[in-house]
């Protein structure tokens, strides 16, 4: 197995503050990587009429070739209405115009952060579904969910539960083992 990975993070969360974001900066520090990058999913609503006029935007394209170029990729979603961020089905939507699959056999991991006590449960199962023509090799788990995401970081952006950084390492050490490098 090579000492040196690439991982790419993808935080469905638009917001600056973001909870998901903190938590993907966590995965990045629990897995380790020689390089981490974290994708942008700032793209204008999926519509065939924007695309057939103008393409597939440049900021779409970006984010195919950073997933191609990484060893794995790291998913957080907040939970909006029992569901996946709009923002991240819509990065999904234009990800799958850009005739590059660029998450097809791609060793993925989820993550949630979400201020209920279920922690972004659901919005797991619906990325999961969501991902499936994709491809992508999903990990199983284990699962991990932040619940009272907004008290769940120190000022510093870690985590404050020893336990939850514990299963994050775990998952980040399954999806190390996962990688292509």
């Amino acid at each position: 197995m090579a000492s040196s990975y690439t991982l790419l993070g993808i935080s469905g969360s638009l917001r600056s503050q973001s909870t998901n974001t903190l938590l993907v900066h966590e995965a990045a520090r629990a897995f380790q990587p020689q390089n981490f990058t974290l994708g942008s999913i700032r793209f204008p609503l999926f519509d065939q009429d924007h695309q057939d006029a103008h393409g597939v935007p440049d900021e779409v394209m970006a984010l195919a070739d950073q997933i191609l170029a990484a060893d794995a990729v790291v998913i957080s979603t907040p939970e909006y209405n029992k569901n996946l961020s709009g923002s991240l089905k819509n990065a999904l939507d234009w990800l799958s115009r850009t005739g590059k699959a660029p998450l097809k056999d791609r060793p993925v991991a989820i993550l949630s952060a979400a201020s209920g006590k279920a922690g972004g449960e659901r919005a797991q199962y619906s990325l999961r579904h969501c991902l499936t023509p994709f491809f992508p090799r999903v990990l199983p788990g284990p699962e991990v969910t932040i619940a009272g995401a907004g008290n769940a970081f120190d000022e510093a952006g870690q985590l404050k539960d020893p336990k939850s950084f514990e299963f994050l390492e775990d998952l980040m050490q399954a999806l190390k083992a996962e990688t292509r490098a």
